[in-house]
């Protein structure tokens, strides 16, 4: 039978009323003419096509394996032909061992593999190499193959999903899940990082070049400064929260994290300037108590004010409630969020509703689907480089609460130190900026009321900021209001409540 004429029966297809399978005469795409120009070019000039293949089509050696003794992993090939994609592992294998690629080498090691038969012998090789007469269309040729390894791969992975979909799963949000890491991860196949010269990235003509925003930054340019918090110290820190940026918030519990994060949020929001559409993910707190703290926050009250019937002027809850219904701040609390959902519920978010930052509160209760033997560590690790990865992927910042270790409060000083970010080191080397929320909490548990109306001393300690530098922004904390405020910013007049 030819290689076009191959009749395939979908797996999991719905059965007509006759019982039978649709069927599909379709063949899976491919040209085996790109196929057989690829390889043949790589003999024929090794050096100059076979790393810009492996950049096209990826290094098989690390999913394709037909050495004997070893377990074969054909799980994204990108040639259609298996004896193409046989030849294409040798060939990669060889060049990540600095070996020369001819064909006295390339049939020494399909030899080695015990494969050489099965690909036709060195006839064939030669084959290859003589039906190539030149490779000045390479980079083409490598698009060709590489494309319909992704159409294949699309309709494996989909008919993978569908017939799953037909098995009727008991977790429909881990299908869903499922499907769209399979997704993601043949995109990956085509978005690969192009090299670029530093030329290009500095050129003054271009426009978003590296000096012109440099330029742009030193005139205080609103276009290339990050989203303001409000928190004039910290954005002058941090020069705002930057697109594609992970920025960590850490505390010990009851310090006031998911405040100051509700704090930053609403300024983000409801900016007098420049609102903007703003998203959280509260793992911990349901939407009704977010919004009530909001509303408390913006109104001057406490919730136990309502509770011993000390709010008598209604207006002034009005007034908050309009000003706040009039933001564009969307929650979602879905309880242990799972790092693939995070990604879908976020996507969503962004494209449907625009946000441009994203809150998570908070890191530690999110789950991710690791192997059996992975432990706490390897999963917090997987969720911390996923939210990352999502902040590039949506270009925009997303601010991650963590909780610190009890080592925390040992230290002599009781000042927090990145390595006690609870159970996992990666979220300090994945975070652009690590803040340390920090007060005497057990000392102002016993301030007086008029010391707590005049606001508890606080820190923010940016103990890492990949762009810039580190230092502590001075604020007050007013727990009637739960409200933090720079100390620079506070008058007698400017209290909360």
């Amino acid at each position: 039978m030819s290689e076009n004429s191959v009749k395939r029966t979908l797996p999991g297809a719905p059965a007509g009323r006759g019982g039978k399978n649709i069927e599909r005469d379709k063949p899976l795409p491919h040209d085996i003419e790109a196929e057989a120009a690829v390889l043949g070019a790589i003999i024929n000039d090794p050096l100059g096509c076979i790393d810009v293949a492996m950049e096209t089509l990826g290094s098989a050696t690390h999913f394709y394996d037909q050495t004997p003794g070893r377990q074969a992993i054909a799980r994204r090939p990108a040639f259609h032909l298996p004896k193409h994609q046989r030849i294409y592992s040798c060939m990669c294998q060889l060049h990540e061992e600095d070996s020369p690629i001819d064909l006295l080498t390339l049939s020494s090691a399909l030899k080695k593999r015990k494969v050489l038969d099965e690909i036709g012998g060195e006839a064939y090789l030669m084959e290859l190499m003589r039906s190539v007469p030149t490779t000045a269309n390479f980079d083409k040729w490598c698009v060709i193959v590489r494309d319909n390894a992704i159409l294949r791969n699309l309709i494996t992975s989909c008919e993978t999903i569908k017939e799953k979909c037909y098995d009727l799963p008991d977790n429909v949000t881990e299908l869903i899940g499922e499907a769209e890491k399979n997704i993601l991860e043949i995109g990956e196949m085509e978005h690969r990082a192009e090299t670029r010269h530093v030329k290009e990235l500095i050129d003054i003509k271009n426009e978003d070049g590296v000096l012109n925003r440099l330029v742009k930054l030193s005139q205080k340019d609103e276009s290339v400064m990050g989203i303001r918090t409000q928190f004039p110290d910290l954005d002058k820190l941090v020069t705002g929260l930057m697109p594609g940026d992970m920025f960590v918030i850490a505390a010990r519990p009851s310090i006031g994290k998911t405040s100051f994060a509700l704090n930053m949020m609403t300024n983000i929001a409801m900016d007098r300037i420049h609102s903007r559409a703003v998203g959280i993910f509260s793992l911990e707190m349901q939407a009704e108590k977010i919004t009530t703290r909001l509303l408390c926050t913006e109104s001057g009250f406490s919730e136990k004010d309502f509770i011993d019937g000390l709010v008598t002027n209604m207006s002034k809850i009005t007034a908050a409630a309009t000003r706040l219904s009039k933001a564009e701040i969307y929650i979602d609390d879905t309880p242990a969020l799972k790092i693939h959902e995070l990604r879908s519920k976020a996507r969503k978010m962004r494209h449907t509703h625009n946000v441009e930052v994203i809150f998570i509160d908070y890191l530690q209760l999110m789950r991710a689907e690791t192997r059996r033997n992975d432990n706490r560590q390897e999963e917090v690790s997987a969720i911390s480089s996923g939210i990352k990865s999502l902040a590039k992927e949506l270009k925009i910042p997303i601010v991650v609460l963590a909780q610190l270790n009890r080592e925390a409060e040992k230290t002599s000083t009781g000042i927090p130190k990145l390595s006690h970010l609870r159970e996992s080191g990666a979220i300090e080397q994945d975070a652009d900026v690590v803040a340390f929320l920090h007060r005497e909490r057990d000392e102002q548990k016993e301030a007086s009321p008029s010391l707590q109306e005049k606001g508890l001393e606080a820190q923010l300690i940016i103990e890492k900021n990949r762009n810039g530098p580190t230092g502590r922004v001075n604020l007050l904390f007013f727990p009637k209001t739960t409200c933090f405020r720079c100390v620079a910013r506070i008058a007698d007049d400017a209290i909360p409540g």
